[in-house]
């Protein structure tokens, strides 16, 4: 009977090297003991000979990549156990999911996928104050992981919070990401970990604005946000008030009448005087408030003109950005890019190193055309006429902001931009040269992102949107 120690008893690379030396000398999982430590070195003497590369069914890596992350301590077993009928004489086992070995390992596996989501989903970084001699913010999060998943879950953190410094506490080990390099270390205890910070007073507030009380289901709501997380949760603190007080303030909103957003009463276009193309912008947005170059003025509650800081200070800004048309919540604010889909812009934004309060925001369409559902207003794409009529607005904003890079988000900004017709997918990414002196980037409008209702497309998706920001930056 051997023994098989193994230093890092996580680490997929040991576990590799240990079962190839026992299949090299033909070791069959009942001779073997597995133990997680030193006690016994890397290998029990004798010492095993150097193992060859093992050629195993391509779902195999995967599996043993997520199970060897569990917490179970026959893990390792398991997983040789597997290993070896697979090289003996069993390379289909994998398809056949009834096998109990095969079976409790796919659980195993899909246990480490919701284990790697929850911490994705349920770390809260507290910002805390700069270390002496090193300048910036620094942020620290607390997390109570079930099983061995940092290095899974590290990857996400990267990507998501690359511009700022930030560690991720937790009893069996810590994540350092410098803002170049990410490091390991050791586990660490609740108390290194702020309590909290100034910002989570604005979480909550958001958390409670954004619940709806007709749709709760507590059932659910455990089961995704399992109450071992509610304590390191500056939301958690809301969840039984607002649990309670769902029924009464669902009844209220049944019982109140629906409303019809109020329509601006404006001068008609004829009657105020064209100003120039060179005119400041203000100007010119008071003169689009009135405008009826087409129908959709009709229903909509205002004309949304762009936004930034040539508005205001009359100057030019180096990138300006184009959507489609105005949305539901930028009909009734008259501000373009203040809804969902502007929220994730300004953080997609904000990770690709861009300042937006520096970038000159507008839409190819400055009314909403929306089809009436009930008390909904189901957005609607504009058609060619309608671009066109308000390619009048969109070519003086150019005018007078005189951008060095335009971004057009979506299908209809890359034709309101180009006169033509645009396929996204395949004309993104790439910046090209504009005859009247501006440069363009295509890539897709947010909303695009907001419809997905895959996880996996959803967050693959958002990475090539930032990726694409980036090129603008």
């Amino acid at each position: 009977m051997l023994e098989i120690g193994l230093p890092r008893p996580h680490d997929i690379a040991e576990f590799r090297d240990a079962a190839r030396r026992l299949l090299a000398q033909d070791v069959a999982p009942q001779d073997v003991i597995w133990r997680d430590g030193r006690e016994n070195g890397l290998f029990s003497k004798p010492a095993l000979p150097v193992g060859c590369p093992v050629s195993v069914p391509s779902g195999f890596v995967p599996l043993a990549e997520d199970v060897i992350c569990h917490k179970d301590a026959g893990r390792l077993g398991l997983l040789y156990e597997l290993l070896w009928r697979l090289t003996h004489g069993e390379r289909h086992l994998l398809r056949v999911a009834a096998d109990p070995l095969v079976h409790r390992l796919l659980r195993m596996q899909k246990t480490i996928a919701r284990e790697v989501h929850k911490m994705h989903a349920f770390v809260r970084f507290r910002r805390v104050e700069p270390e002496e001699g090193k300048d910036g913010e620094r942020f620290v999060a607390w997390f109570e992981p079930e099983h061995h998943v940092l290095d899974r879950a590290a990857p996400f953190f990267v990507d998501r919070f690359s511009a700022m410094r930030w560690s991720i506490l937790t009893p069996i080990g810590s994540l350092h990401w410098t803002g170049e390099a990410l490091l390991s270390g050791p586990a660490a205890p609740r108390e290194n970990a702020p309590a909290g910070d100034d910002l989570e007073d604005w979480w909550r507030t958001y958390w409670r604005a954004t619940f709806n009380p007709a749709r709760v289901n507590p059932d659910m709501m455990r089961a995704e946000m399992p109450k071992r997380y509610w304590r390191n949760l500056p939301e958690a603190t809301l969840i039984s008030e607002l649990l309670a007080d769902a029924q009464a303030r669902s009844a209220g909103m049944m019982a109140t009448a629906p409303t019809v957003p109020r329509k601006l009463i404006r001068a008609p276009s004829a009657a105020i005087a064209p100003t120039s193309d060179a005119a400041p912008l203000a100007e010119i947005a008071r003169e689009a408030a009135g405008c009826q170059r087409c129908p959709l003025f009709a229903p909509a509650t205002q004309t949304v003109f762009g936004a930034g800081p040539p508005l205001a200070t009359g100057g030019t800004a180096r990138i300006m950005m184009v959507g489609e048309q105005p949305g539901d919540h930028e009909d009734l604010q008259g501000l373009p890019f203040v809804g969902p889909a502007g929220q994730l812009l300004d953080r997609a934004l904000e990770e690709a190193g861009i300042n937006r309060g520096e970038v000159y925001v507008t839409n190819a369409v400055k009314h909403f055309k929306f089809e009436a559902r009930g008390k909904r207003r189901i957005h609607k794409k504009p058609d060619r006429p309608e671009i066109e009529a308000c390619r009048w607005w969109l070519e003086r904003e150019l005018a007078v902001v005189k951008p060095d890079l335009v971004v057009a988000l979506g299908g209809t900004a890359g034709q309101a931009i180009h006169g033509r017709a645009v396929k996204v997918m395949s004309e993104r990414g790439t910046i090209g040269d504009d005859p009247r002196g501006f440069r363009v980037l295509l890539t897709v409008h947010p909303s695009y992102l907001l419809r997905l209702c895959d996880a996996a497309a959803k967050e693959r998706e958002y990475l090539a949107f930032v990726a694409d920001l980036k090129l603008a930056a």
